[in-house]
């Protein structure tokens, strides 16, 4: 719990930093192509059913990242496809979850710089080792704030939650049949190129 205290206090003290110096010298301008990548912490929540040894081993929190891209609809308005992806080592094993959605960014202000998001798309979860990873549909939802430190460059600080219901795969001896979700709760920040 400590390390996400800081890491809020972190993001927190960057956005009043970068906001007092950069927001007065860059207009929050977007049009054409954006890119952007970051990565932070994230506590997740796996559960199976029937119940299966995910439920206690992988969650909590953990390392978690994000690749977005897409184009400018409107200054408003941005379409993009974003993949996010959590993982931690549980006993000697990298286990990890993952969405690729498509998703829509809807800026408050066209000239401001926090905005919203939500899409769905694909989700996964690769329980490490042999066992199989699941696969199944999922869902993003979260927010953000542009810090223009460049003419197109953005300093993102970025909360996300994504859900997945994965499908179902194949765990233990003898074989039992589990359907997995996860959820994802994720702070971080990233830089994104407009």
């Amino acid at each position: 719990m400590r390390v996400v205290g800081r890491l809020v206090c972190s993001v927190g003290a960057l956005v009043v930093l970068a906001s007092s110096t950069g927001a007065a010298q860059y207009a929050q301008t977007r049009e054409g192509f954006w890119i952007g990548l970051g990565g932070g912490w994230g506590d997740a929540v796996l559960s199976c059913s029937p119940g299966c040894f995910f439920d206690r081993a992988a969650k909590g929190g953990g390392l978690s990242g994000f690749v977005k891209l897409g184009m400018t609809l409107r200054p408003d308005v941005l379409l993009g496809a974003e993949f996010n992806a959590w993982t931690k080592d549980v006993n000697g094993t990298r286990e990890w979850v993952g969405n690729v959605s498509g998703a829509v960014y809807y800026y408050l202000t066209p000239s401001g710089g926090l905005f919203l998001k939500a899409g769905a798309g694909y989700a996964t979860f690769q329980p490490g080792g042999s066992t199989p990873a699941a696969r199944g549909v999922g869902v993003i939802a979260g927010a953000g704030y542009d810090i223009r430190i460049a003419p197109n460059v953005s300093l993102t600080p970025v909360g996300n939650f994504y859900f997945g219901s994965d499908g179902e795969t194949t765990v233990g001896s003898p074989p039992l049949t589990a359907s997995v979700k996860h959820s994802v709760f994720e702070l971080g920040v990233g830089i994104t190129l407009h």
